[in-house]
């Protein structure tokens, strides 16, 4: 059981600014920026790619307008959705979530991209390959 079960037991308090029968989503208490919102699944899986659909279907419905409710509260006008999977792409906390996190001049997400060139013959192997690896 992670921290994050815990709270959705309310085993630990938050402070939760939603909840459904599927999602849960609440203020990060060691933010990147002021309004740092995690959304969680209510399922127990670790990672993106372990979640049902119906999980998956029910963050999608209300993550846009859970962004819109932390812009409007805190005045930011641009922002950070974030996901991560597994300890080497920095997941901390083995419970999918999501953060939304605002970005203000000093405060919010800071990324490095290093960009690789693309070969455009194994791209087009690999595309087929991922296409192949889809179920429904």
């Amino acid at each position: 059981m992670t921290i994050f079960s815990k709270i959705i037991k309310g085993e630990i308090p938050s402070h939760k600014v939603y909840e459904d029968d599927k999602v849960f989503a609440f203020l990060d208490i060691g933010p990147l920026s002021t309004g740092h919102t995690l959304v969680i699944p209510k399922e127990a899986v670790s990672t993106l790619d372990q979640l049902s659909d119906e999980s998956a279907a029910a963050i999608g419905r209300v993550l846009p307008r859970l962004c819109r409710a932390v812009m409007k509260a805190t005045g930011a006008r641009d922002f950070n959705v974030l996901q991560n999977n597994g300890a080497s792409a920095h997941q901390v906390v083995m419970h999918v979530h999501f953060h939304i996190i605002p970005k203000f001049e000093n405060e919010g997400l800071g990324i490095g991209w290093k960009s690789k060139s693309f070969d455009h013959g194994a791209g087009a192997d690999l595309a087929k390959k991922i296409a192949a690896a889809i179920v429904g």
